[in-house]
């Protein structure tokens, strides 16, 4: 009777034992993780703008790069602003996101050869996050477009135009410029629309893009001069659309960055160096800040950026595909398995980073282990209900600052990119409620947005192949 007292009272000191060595196992791993201390402030105001690399020289071809919400100010109030604005932007996101997962889906009726499928980007609504301004023709004539990384073709609206929708600036008159010159039938710039635009009565290539939403822009395709700043460049191929509609925020026409045969980049690669660099103005900034973009080696290369592998897909050149590997929170790998973000042999899946996405996107397994690190990281904040897309929501309405752990994107070849605070828990209201700013895709491609990419200076050297990120902010 008394071993059997001593065994029980053994076994309960052993219970005791594990029971309070719990805490001290959940700590030792707590103050092992990473995390961010951040005001509430810092989270809704961009930091100032800062360079730890030297200061590269200044680039001709540099110009400001300026958000959608200066571009159209409102005079509602700040509440119905704030609201109207995440909708507005949450249901554009939706329509990008939905257009870029049917196109870049195994079953996509793509082909090399379709110029207005290779061309389409998921701007469904024509709905761009950033613009540009550029002096169009000789003299020029300033131009708002939107910006657009994942197409090819400059094209705006010109005159005379049977069908136009409204937009900030004058509609542009190629008789007034001195320099503009339609593009024939038997140019090889032209064969690239075969067999869906064809010629004009006079032997001038047209060109046509249509989007997924209806919106659409046809017209010729002609060489025409533009200016960045001070910069003049001749003799670039633009779409000049004499039929257009959709839902283009005032805007011209659009800047594909992308990097298919005919884009921007690619028309200026020996000039350039088929390098360019662009900063995303945070969320926040107020009016008089900007962005930018900038073209050429000597200045969108800079030192000290983190390097990435650049992938390319066949079935869709127009795309910037990346090599990611993982994920991590608080400074913790996720135990992610590689091929949830691998670009497959027949082109599929993936993970491309996009300008006209606003919230990133991962496949719903990866998705779910990356919410619930970051839940039961953030144990103490009190939640709120979800927003729209994002079920992972905080009520931080009386909080001065808090705690949240680290979320860092890991690349191929061991590089890691550590994202702030801010680029990832964002205000969705002036309540106070703050959501986890990543959502599901519905099938196995991967989309880095622009909210993950705000304030990071993201440059492109497609010559070597490679983006980097960092290491100037905005």
């Amino acid at each position: 009777m008394q071993q059997k007292t001593l065994h029980l009272l053994l076994h309960v000191l052993i219970l005791i034992i594990l029971l309070l060595s719990f805490p001290f196992i959940y700590m030792q791993d707590m103050q092992d993780m990473q995390f961010h201390d951040v005001t509430l402030h810092q989270l809704t105001t961009p930091s100032p703008p800062s360079s730890s690399s030297p200061s590269p020289s200044p680039s001709p071809h540099s110009l400001p790069l300026i958000p959608r919400h200066h571009l159209h100010p409102t005079t509602t109030t700040n509440h119905s602003h704030s609201q109207y604005s995440l909708n507005s932007l949450l249901l554009r996101d939706q329509l990008r996101v939905s257009s870029l997962t049917h196109l870049l889906s195994p079953y996509s009726s793509y082909h090399l050869s379709d110029f207005s499928s290779s061309i389409t980007s998921g701007l469904d609504l024509g709905s761009g996050e950033y613009f540009i301004r550029i002096g169009v023709g000789s003299p020029p004539r300033p131009q708002y477009l939107i910006l657009d990384s994942g197409s090819d073709v400059l094209w705006l609206q010109c005159l005379p135009c049977s069908q136009c929708y409204s937009q900030s600036d004058p509609i542009y008159n190629p008789s007034f410029s001195s320099s503009f010159s339609s593009i024939p039938c038997s140019s090889s710039l032209c064969s690239l629309l075969t067999p869906n635009s064809g010629c004009t009565h006079s032997g001038h290539c047209l060109y046509q893009l249509s989007y997924s939403d209806g919106s659409f822009t046809k017209g010729t395709l002609a060489f025409e001069t533009l200016t960045f700043g001070s910069t003049t460049i001749t003799n670039v191929a633009i779409g000049c659309g004499h039929r257009n509609s959709g839902l283009f925020t005032g805007a011209s026409g659009l800047l594909g960055l992308g990097s298919g045969p005919i884009s921007f980049i690619s028309q200026l690669a020996g000039q350039l160096g088929g390098a360019f660099s662009y900063c995303l103005l945070s969320r926040g900034a107020d009016s008089s800040s900007t962005g930018s973009l900038i073209f050429g080696r000597s200045s969108a290369v800079p030192v000290g950026a983190v390097w990435v592998p650049l992938l390319r897909n066949p079935r869709f050149p127009s795309f910037y595909y990346i090599a990611l590997a993982g994920l991590a929170v608080g400074g913790q790998p996720l135990p992610l398995t590689g091929d949830l973000f691998r670009l497959t042999e027949d082109g599929d899946n993936g993970v491309v980073i996009d300008t006209g996405t606003a919230v990133t996107r991962f496949p719903a397994p990866a998705y779910g282990v990356l919410r619930d690190a970051f839940v039961a990281s953030t144990a103490g904040l009190p939640r709120a209900e979800g927003v729209s897309i994002f079920d992972t929501c905080y009520n931080l309405f009386g909080f001065e600052s808090v705690r949240v752990p680290t979320v860092a994107l890991l690349f191929a070849g061991g590089t890691t990119l550590t994202l702030p605070a801010r680029n990832f828990l964002i205000p969705v209201d002036d309540s106070g409620r703050f959501c986890f700013a990543f959502a599901a895709s519905s099938n196995g491609l991967s989309i880095i947005g622009n909210i993950q990419q705000e304030g990071i200076q993201i440059s492109f050297d497609t010559s070597n192949g490679f983006v980097g990120f960092g290491p100037n902010t905005c």
